[in-house]
Parts: C-alpha cells; structure tokens; sequence
C-alpha cells in the first residue's frame, strides 16, 4: 500500500474508465445524427422543388437521401450499405445518355425530296424581292414594330422551317446567300434562286439514277470555264457608270445612285463610304475632311468659340504621348517653348491627371498659353497604332517608354504640325498640313496588307478606316426616312447599292437584269464538248437550264411572260441586248444603264455550284428528335 491507497489491477481500472468513453461514444454518436439529419432536411428540400419545377424526382438525390438515412441505423447496417456501394463503384464508370438521334434513309429519294421542299420554299420566299419590280417581305419581330425589307439576304435568315428535314435544306441554301453577300455584298437573292434552280434540275436527272458524284463535277467544271468567260466579256466602270450601278442594286432609286457617285467622287474610288441614319427625312452626303476620332476635350475651358462650344486652332503643334502625364513639371520645356514661339500646342495622351491639367487651364485662362489637352482614341494596341497614324500624318514623334524618349526631357523636337484642328465635347478633326505624303503614303501599304491577312470582319472594318483617315477623308451618306420601319428598309437598300458599287470598281461590270447569266448560258454547249463522259456532261446541262432562272423570275415579277422573255433574249445577236424590266422593253442594257458588277454575278455562281454540288451528293440526312415542352412536363409534375 503507498499512500493509503490499494493498488488496483488494469482490469479494474478499465472498467472505471468504461463509462467515460461510453459517455463521450454516445454524444458523438448524438452529433453525428443530427448532422445528417440535417442533410437529409436540406436534401429533401432541393429534391420537393425539382420535382415542382421538372416534373421528374432526383434519382441521385433519392439515393443520397437513403444513404445518409441508413447510416442511423447502426454499425452493422453502416458495414452492409458501404459494401454495397464498394460493389457498385466495380460496375463501370457512370454512363450519361445523350439525346438519340432521327436518321432519314434516302429511300426512293425521300429524304432528298424533303430537302428540296425546304429549298423550294425559301426560294419562293426570296424570289418575291428580285428584280425592279420585286415586292416586300414583312417579317415579324418579337420587339417593336415589324421589319419590311427587300434584301435577300435578311429574309433568307428569318426562315425557319418546322420539318428538320426541310430546315436543313433551306439552311444549306441560305449558305450561299449568306457567303455572296461576305463577298460582295449584294446579289444574295440571285445566288438563292440560282442555288434553288440547280439543285432543282439536278434533283431530276439523280432520281433517275445518274451518277450524283460526276454529275457535280460537271457542274462544277462548267462554272469554273464560265467564270472565265465572265471575265471575258466584262469591262471596266466609268465614273458615270457608278450611279447606274448603285440605281439598280437600291432598286430603281436614283437619289441614292447619285449620292452614292458624288461620295465616291469626292473620296476617290479607294476611299471609304459609310452609312448613317439621318435625324430628317431627307437623304444627304458630306464629306469629313482629315482625321477624326471620338474623343473630345478634357476641360470646357479650352473652347475658344463660346457660342459653338468648340476649340479651333490653325497652324498647330502636336504633343503625343503614349502614356499617362502625372506630373506638370513633364511638360514644362514644352509649354515655355510655346510660350517662346507663340504658336499653339494640342497635348494628346493616354490620360492627365488632376495636377497637370489643372496647370494648363489656369495658363489658358491668363492667355499666357494656346493649349487644348485630350486623351488619345482608342484602347490598348488599337490607341498605340492610332497615335502612330496622328504621328505619320503630322510628323510627329510619339513619346513612349519603348523608343527611350522620357517626357520630362523631351522639346519641340518631338512636336508634330497640324494645319487645322477642330476640337468638340465628344470629337476632333485634325487636318494635316501635307508635308509627309511620301510617309503617309507606306503607312497606307503597311495597313493595306494588315487587311488582306486579318479575318474578323470587326478588324478589317477599323484598319479601313484607318486608311481612310490617313487618305485625306471619309464620306458620310446619311439615310432618311418618316418612319422607323421605312428607315430601315432603305437603309439596307443603300448598304446593298454601297457593296454593288464597290464591287463594280474592283472588278468591273456587265449588263443587268439577269440577261448575262442567259447570255453566258448560250456558252455552255461549248464546254459541254470538253467534259470526260455523259454523265459530266449532264451536269453542263443542268447548269445551263439553271441560268435561265434569274431572268425568268424578273420578268414574272414586272407581270410579263417569263419563257417568252428569255425566248426573245437568247435569240438577240447584240451582247448587250437584253430585257429592261424597269419599263418593260427589250433595250441595249448598256447604255441604259442596266449593269451589275461582275463580282457579284462570280460570287452568285460560284457559291450556287458549291451548294448545289453539297446538296445532290447527300444521301442520309441526322435530324434532333423533338422533346416534349418542358412547360407540360412541370404542369404535370405540379
């Protein structure tokens, strides 16, 4: 005995310290189910509100929710339910179905034929808008008022088919509207009624058997020598061809035709035209002489005119800097030695904080300083690349880290000269005095040929308009009309005689009105002789007939007989003889004035033979199958 107390065994002393850990077993025990029951609460909440909103319980949740459930149940029942999921983990991976599939077999031409159905009815959809007398199509909009157009174009993107089948056949044509009007820009109803007229004509000879693969490679072999041929008998635009060329494409519109060719005159034939909705009724052009950006002053104490809130300057000296001013004293050489010369300083920089600009105002107020201060345009490279445009135009050097130059120590050096510069609120014009044109003149090569390697069309459209400064100017044709919907319409007519005429100077023109298609039809026998075997040679037959179609439909639409139109054309002996569906005569469409770029009759074809070539060689068409509305399955759950 130590201490007056009995030594006790290890049996004893465990069996004292038995009902501690029973205690401390039981309350953990007690933690643990309140936390999944908890879970189980949280679980059968989200699993009540998916089944209110889908109409479909969780199987996932359901499994959870007896999983955490059976835990209560005790250690052995804990044991059965984790061997049970050990045997399912040795099952596989978990599968996910995807949605099956509908496939139409092309049994005795079934699936074809419903394609061709969906073509058909875009093409008549379309073909109401061709020719001089065409009409509109109204489409629906979910917001606002209705949409009434006349492009092609627009209305090929709003069908939409309820048969998947025929959806994909409208779909593949709607290709080649949609691919002629990247290009060039207008045409894209001629190129669906042509696409529509050889899948149409090819659809016959591939039913009866043909061999679809040659009978495309005909086809495509015709239209390749007919390119040729276009450019053959296609001649170079004059300038009073310009207006002509823009009056057809607007339909018939001569006020366009003749704002179009007075902009063109005014910016050169390479100049860039853009478009603007007008806040009268009344259609006009002005021209904007220099450079102009989107950016204004900094402060409204640098406006020198008080009633036009503007600030004009002439004989200005550019500041560029390609970075923040934070401090006065960066610019304090520059300033005196503006001050020295007398002649007025525009700042240009990424920002100017408080400080600084603060001390150019005060200067200005006392008139001891001509000074205006703005940010530079744009953001990022784009704002880089513009102050190099200003720097080349007005040869000046812009300040950066990556040259070496530090501001603080830069002097009239680094100046540029501007011979005018207009600033407002929210835009300026600088004008260049034309001291660097042979600088000016490789700048525009280098970006000529950033645009011919950039792809998004967002790119293209900023370095055109970068050239377009740096040639001296940009023409605005402004659009008018009483109504919005009205507005609208025009607008996409002008944006289509825009592209036409554009077009027109890149690679020249031909006589309108469908008739050089024909024309170029009475070519094909011709190639015909050409071609391997008969069945190629069907495929020149087919494109032959397709070429009558454009025409054809003209002619229906002005309300005259189609056949008999094409009848009298074909046997004209004059190329430039042709039917002007504007007044009804048979005219040299010529001098008429009845002519339609060249590249836009290449696109037509080329992109229809395409389309057609894709159509005719498919065979078994994958089609979604539709699922119910998710509206009626949440119905019925609820």
């Amino acid at each position: 005995v130590k201490l007056g107390r009995p030594i006790k065994s290890g049996e004893e002393r465990r069996t004292e310290l038995a009902p501690t850990s029973d205690i401390r077993k039981k309350n953990e025990h007690l933690r643990a189910e309140k936390l999944i029951e908890k879970r189980i609460f949280f679980l059968s909440f989200f699993h009540t509100h998916l089944i209110l909103l889908t109409g479909r319980p969780s199987l996932t949740m359901a499994a959870n929710s007896k999983m955490l459930s059976s835990r209560t149940r005790g250690a052995g029942t804990r044991r059965v339910v984790q061997a049970q999921r050990v045997r399912s983990r040795t099952r596989g991976p978990v599968q996910v179905r995807a949605n099956a599939k509908q496939l139409h077999f092309n049994v005795d031409g079934e699936a074809i034929k419903k394609m061709q159905n969906g073509v058909e009815k875009l093409a008549k959809v379309v073909g109401v808008t061709l020719g001089p007398k065409g009409r509109n199509v109204v489409l629906e909009t979910k917001f606002g008022s209705p949409k009434i157009v006349n492009d092609g174009v627009t209305v090929a993107k709003e069908v939409d088919l309820e048969d998947p089948v025929e959806n994909i056949g409208a779909k593949l044509v709607r290709q080649a509207a949609s691919r002629t009007n990247d290009v060039a820009g207008d045409g894209t109803t001629t190129a669906t009624i042509l696409s529509a007229a050889m899948i149409a004509e090819g659809m016959k000879i591939v039913i009866a058997g043909a061999n679809p693969v040659q009978v495309t490679r005909g086809i495509d072999k015709t239209v390749t020598k007919l390119v040729q041929e276009l450019k053959g008998i296609s001649t170079e635009v004059r300038d009073q061809d310009l207006a002509s060329v823009a009056t057809v494409s607007a339909g018939g519109n001569e006020e366009v035709g003749r704002l179009i060719s007075e902009a063109m005159a005014k910016v050169g034939r390479a100049g860039v035209i853009t478009l603007e909705e007008s806040k009268t009724a009344e259609d006009n052009m002005y021209v904007v002489e220099g450079m102009q950006f989107d950016r204004g002053y900094m402060s409204p104490y640098f406006v020198t005119d008080t009633e036009r809130m503007v600030t004009e300057y002439e004989n200005c000296r550019l500041l560029l800097v390609d970075k923040k001013i934070t401090s006065a004293r960066d610019i304090v050489n520059i300033l005196e030695e503006a001050i020295k010369g007398g002649y007025p300083v525009l700042i240009m920089a990424e920002d100017i904080e408080q400080e600084p600009l603060a001390t150019l105002v005060v200067n200005k107020i006392r008139g001891a300083l001509k000074v205006v201060a703005m940010k530079a345009p744009g953001f990022g490279d784009r704002k880089s690349q513009y102050l190099e445009d200003i720097g080349i135009l007005t040869g000046a050097t812009v300040v950066k880290e990556e040259l070496g130059l530090e501001l603080s120590k830069c002097g009239a050096e680094v100046l540029g000269t501007a011979a005018k510069i207009v600033l407002a609120k929210e835009h300026c014009t600088i004008v260049g005095d034309g001291s660097g044109e042979d600088a000016v003149k490789d700048r525009i090569k280098q970006i000529k040929v950033l645009y011919e390697n950039a792809e998004a069309e967002y790119e293209k459209e900023k370095l055109n308009e970068r050239i377009a400064r740096l040639s001296g100017g940009v023409a605005i044709v402004q659009v008018g009309a009483q109504t919005e919907t009205e507005l609208k319409e025009k607008k996409l007519r002008v944006e289509d005689a825009l592209n036409a005429t554009k077009a027109a100077v890149q690679e020249g023109i031909v006589i309108g009105g469908g008739c050089t298609l024909l024309k170029l039809a009475a070519k094909v026998p011709e190639i015909r002789e050409t071609l391997d075997n008969d069945e190629q040679k069907i495929g020149a037959d087919i494109v032959q007939r397709a070429l009558g179609y454009p025409l054809k439909l003209i002619a229906e639409n002005a309300g005259t007989n189609g056949s008999v139109v094409m009848e009298k054309v074909q046997a004209a002996e004059d190329p430039n003889y042709g039917f002007n569906a504007a007044v009804g005569e048979y005219e040299d469409l010529m001098e008429s004035g009845i002519i339609d770029p060249t590249k836009v009759i290449r696109c037509c074809l080329e992109n229809a033979a395409s389309v057609s070539r894709t159509f005719l060689t498919s065979d078994v068409v994958v089609t979604e199958i539709p699922e119910e509305e998710v509206a009626a399955a949440a119905a019925e759950g609820y």
